[in-house]
């Protein structure tokens, strides 16, 4: 027998795409349908089990190993299956048919944007979700058929879903498959819809969900509810909720993973003697003590006042940075008392910073190292 690359035309490196496209080609030009002739019969045979043997991975490895492939054996055109495909892709016959379509299919997921405030962060809060969807009809309860009705069989598919036709091809005729014009492929009709739903088995509506959102979750979180999404055509599984979080700014506090950041004004007499002062949380108030000669950019911690973890039941701290407060206008005395604490404290003039690091990028540094 021939080596079945030479019938075919290609090298032994050849590609399975290039031996594909090989074998369509000398098919085209061998068929009995187009050349009948015994000689190109006989070819054809030959082109269609070297093609056989070299489209498939295992048998063109044992072919090249020098194993015996015995001509057609006892498949005869087993592989003839290759032939429709390499003309007329997967509409190959009979023996491919599907199944009738289920008109009760799974409800598409839903998307809803939820705005929250950062307080609502600290512990978590629940949140009733309003909805506009598709949800099961009442009247019909997912039938689609009048009361006292029910789906009837197609009589143009005869309940297949599908319908044949014949193709006159290079290759005689080929019987292809379509869904049914008449049942779109369910293999039924229903001749009395419901007339809530137009047969649909559902209807919009808007509806609300409950929504317990865990603490710690932070804008572009998406939390998933399986099975609050739409309800499918003719009463089909529910689709799943999906709720897209996001954190609305807050005037005084900002978030930075666990914790909350805030700034503080100091007046100068307090950064130089001290103080304590009451700072207004997101959960209540705490007495903040600010130690003696504290300085600008200098950052107090408030342990376990921030957000609690969202995996996690640890809470965030409260960091609060310092921002001393220089009066803009003195009058003579209080000029006169200022200029003495300086004689005082011998206090050095003003010299440039060892390290040239940004106001923020100082300040970002002390939050994290706080």
């Amino acid at each position: 027998m021939a080596d079945h690359y030479e019938v075919l035309g290609v090298s032994r490196e050849a590609s399975d795409d290039e031996i594909k496209k090989a074998y369509r080609k000398l098919a085209r030009r061998l068929h009995p349908d187009v050349n009948p002739s015994a000689e190109a019969a006989e070819e054809f045979k030959n082109v269609t089990h070297a093609y056989e043997v070299l489209s498939d991975a295992e048998q063109r490895r044992r072919y090249d190993m020098g194993g015996d492939q015995g001509g057609f054996g006892g498949g005869g055109f087993g592989g003839f299956g290759d032939v429709f495909e390499a003309f007329f892709g997967s509409a190959g016959g009979g023996s491919r048919a599907g199944r009738p379509r289920s008109r009760r299919e799974r409800g598409q997921d839903a998307l809803v944007r939820l705005s929250l405030e950062l307080g609502d962060v600290v512990f978590g809060t629940h949140r009733e979700v309003e909805i506009d969807t598709a949800v099961l009809c009442e009247t019909c309860q997912g039938s689609c058929c009048q009361e006292g009705t029910e789906p009837q069989r197609c009589d143009i598919c005869g309940g297949s879903g599908h319908v044949q036709r014949q193709v006159r091809s290079l290759l005689g005729n080929v019987v292809t498959q379509q869904p049914c014009g008449s049942c779109q492929g369910y293999g039924t009709t229903i001749p009395h819809p419901c007339t809530a739903c137009h047969g649909q088995g559902r209807v919009r509506s808007r509806r609300s969900v409950g929504l317990d959102i865990p603490a710690g979750v932070e804008t572009g979180l998406r939390l998933q509810l399986p099975g609050s999404g739409e309800v499918g055509p003719a009463g089909g599984p529910n689709g799943d909720l999906y709720v897209e979080i996001h954190v609305e700014p807050h005037p005084v506090f900002s978030r930075e993973g666990d914790d909350l950041l805030a700034a503080l004004e100091v007046s100068m007499t307090d950064a130089i003697l001290g103080t304590t002062t009451a700072i207004e949380g997101l959960d209540g108030t705490v007495d903040l003590e600010v130690r003696p000669g504290v300085q600008s950019g200098d950052v107090l911690k408030i342990a376990d006042r921030g957000v609690t973890g969202l995996r996690s039941s640890k809470r965030g701290d409260l960091k609060v940075a310092v921002q001393v407060v220089t009066p803009t206008k003195v009058d003579g005395k209080t000029r006169q008392l200022v200029e003495e604490l300086a004689k005082r404290t011998k206090a050095p003039g003003p010299r440039l910073a060892e390290h040239q690091q940004g106001l923020f990028s100082k300040l970002r540094d002390r939050f994290r190292g706080a």
